[in-house]
């Protein structure tokens, strides 16, 4: 589906993986993966409600000992795909740092709207941080990096100590302008309409708080992907946060969370590496 006025192929421009090899077999992996954590780590607290609807409940991992913060992960799939379930894997790096890690579920399009989605992400967040005392970073993929950045917009009603208490949002491979979603097919489940698009797109927000802001993005995405990262590390860049783009250049959409896996990658050292 292509625009008349500026000829770009906005339903190409979201398609990652018809640009990634095999890449329909990346979920049956990452649920192995997960399944296998889950196993491992003693510490694990599954299915925590933080509302009354089927798919508000949270999965937290802890370290052995205290934790030293909390680490929420917020998972994409273009607000209409996936569950926490497919992500535990991802907890492992910080865990082995020896934070928390939380990583909610949430209402799907088309039986959520966007705005509603990230009200949901509010109160996932706030029902963490009141359960693990602490530093905060907040991390997510695609839809999620979208969500990561809502946390911290100037029009998000979560109260004051907690916003302060969140020290890093690292958005990978976010996306931060919605308008172009309205030229794609998917809109018919997302339901985008000019409002939302504009009240949901973070780059059109000021940030709030104190967190750093870091957009980071695979060097083989989609330019579309490369695009909106490099927009909310400009746009909040300009404004009193402190923003930046990260481009790993040998990584691709779906490979490019990997380094949560890691407690000593450059991912999770950026993360974790707090004031």
């Amino acid at each position: 589906m292509s625009n008349q006025t500026s000829g770009i192929d906005w339903q190409d421009a979201f398609e990652n993986g018809s640009y990634i090899e095999n890449a329909h077999k990346y979920p049956d992996s990452w649920s192995q993966q997960s399944d296998a954590f889950r196993q491992s780590c003693a510490n694990g607290k599954l299915d925590i409600s933080y509302g009354q609807a089927e798919r508000e409940k949270l999965d937290i991992f802890l370290p052995e000992d205290a934790p030293k913060g909390l680490v929420m992960f917020i998972h994409g799939g273009y607000w209409k795909a996936f569950d926490k379930s497919y992500w535990s894997f991802l907890a492992k790096g910080p865990v082995d740092r020896g934070y928390a890690v939380a990583m909610p579920s949430y209402t799907l399009a088309p039986d959520a709207t966007l705005p509603h989605i990230t009200q949901q992400i509010c109160r996932a967040l706030e029902t963490t941080a009141d359960l693990i005392e602490g530093p905060i970073f907040l991390a997510g993929h695609s839809a999620g990096g979208h969500l990561a950045t809502r946390m911290i917009c100037d029009d998000i009603d979560l109260p004051t100590h907690l916003i302060e208490r969140i020290q890093r949002v690292i958005s990978i491979s976010g996306l931060h302008d919605l308008r172009p979603l309205r030229l794609h097919a998917m809109n018919d489940i997302l339901g985008l309409d000019e409002d939302s698009c504009i009240s949901e797109s973070s780059a059109l927000h000021k940030p709030i708080g104190k967190a750093e802001v870091i957009a980071w993005v695979g060097g083989k995405e989609r330019p579309e992907f490369i695009r909106q990262s490099a927009l909310i590390s400009e746009a909040w860049g300009k404004t009193a946060t402190n923003a930046r783009l990260v481009v790993e250049s040998t990584y691709h959409h779906f490979s490019v969370i990997n380094g949560l896996k890691d407690s000593d990658s450059p991912f999770v050292n950026a993360l974790l590496d707090h004031r």
